[in-house]
């Protein structure tokens, strides 16, 4: 089956693997909780390095985890690590200044150190991202940061090369963050209270921000476009 499917509705695939990502790590903690065999793992980093330790330990965390981030490794995990380690308010938090610190190291080294390499590897895409938000890069950013596809590490490589200005677009960023930070910190959260209420409403909270990303960029991008995969992906082009 081709074309938008009726209403605009989200692509299936784009939201089963969030959810396949989000229950991968629901059984990953609820694994180590009732098994044993994680244990050692929790009271190595998170009981002995970061609970317990007050500031210490939350500097610790979010400086490792703003690290995770700026390398590229998933986001989503260090959101998750974070509800586990300090519950709902406090994981928030620092998950949201881990996410926050690695997006602007990771667009900092593009702008400064990276750029030849950045625009040697991907000409075509700098172009189209600088594009995307030039006109107004606050709102373009929080776009695509609610859409459920693409790579944040990328995102912010290709950003720094472009001539966005840093400021709306680490705004843009940090809000656009936020509906996923809450959906895996609850994740996170839920593995040691109320786990099945907490983990069905991640669950829920995940599919409403994929499609409100989806219906965003449909609604906002105005001609503009982040490439043709991802017009397909939102689009619901190609195989049903």
């Amino acid at each position: 089956m081709t074309g938008e499917r009726p209403g605009g509705a989200v692509k299936p695939r784009l939201v089963l693997k969030g959810l396949l990502m989000m229950l991968t790590l629901a059984a990953l903690g609820w694994g180590m909780k009732v098994s044993g065999f994680g244990q050692a793992l929790d009271t190595h980093w998170i009981d002995t390095q970061i609970r317990g330790h007050g500031v210490s330990g939350e500097l610790l965390f979010t400086a490792l985890g703003a690290l995770v981030v700026a390398a590229g490794l998933p986001r989503q995990a260090v959101c998750f690590l974070a509800g586990y380690a300090f519950g709902l308010g406090w994981g928030l938090l620092l998950s949201s200044a881990a996410s926050l610190l690695g997006c602007m190291g990771c667009f900092l080294y593009a702008r400064l150190l990276g750029r030849e390499l950045v625009l040697h590897k991907f000409p075509g895409r700098v172009r189209r991202i600088d594009d995307f938000l030039h006109d107004n890069p606050l709102t373009m950013t929080l776009l695509i940061r609610f859409l459920p596809i693409g790579s944040n590490l990328l995102t912010n490589l290709l950003a720094g090369v472009s001539l966005v200005r840093p400021g709306p677009f680490f705004a843009g960023s940090l809000l656009g963050y936020t509906p996923q930070t809450i959906v895996f910190v609850l994740l996170g959260s839920g593995i040691k209270v109320d786990p099945v209420l907490r983990i069905s409403l991640s669950v829920v909270l995940f599919v409403l921000s994929a499609v409100l990303g989806v219906f965003l960029y449909k609604r906002l991008r105005h001609g503009h476009t982040l490439g043709a995969e991802i017009d397909a992906a939102v689009s619901g082009d190609g195989e049903a």
